[in-house]
C-alpha cells in the first residue's frame, strides 16, 4: 500500500471520526465543516483510485 493511499484512508477515517463527535454534540457548525472534509476527502480518493472503508455514513446514504 502506497503512503498516499494510506494517508487519504487516514484522512477519511479521521473525517468521519470529526463528523460523528460533531454530531453527537449537537454541534451543527462543525457537522457542516466536518460533512465538506469527508466529501473532499472521498472525492479525492476515488479520483486516484483509492478504496476507503466500505461501511456508509449517513450522510452519504442514498446520494
Amino acid at each position: 500500500m502506497s503512503a498516499f493511499a494510506e494517508a487519504m484512508r487516514e484522512r477519511v477515517r479521521a473525517a468521519r471520526a470529526a463528523l460523528a463527535a460533531a454530531r453527537a454534540a449537537g454541534d451543527s457548525y462543525e457537522a457542516a465543516l466536518a460533512e465538506d472534509e469527508l466529501d473532499d476527502a472521498l472525492r479525492l480518493a476515488r479520483a486516484h483510485g483509492v478504496e476507503t472503508d466500505t461501511v456508509p455514513d449517513e450522510h452519504h446514504e442514498g446520494s
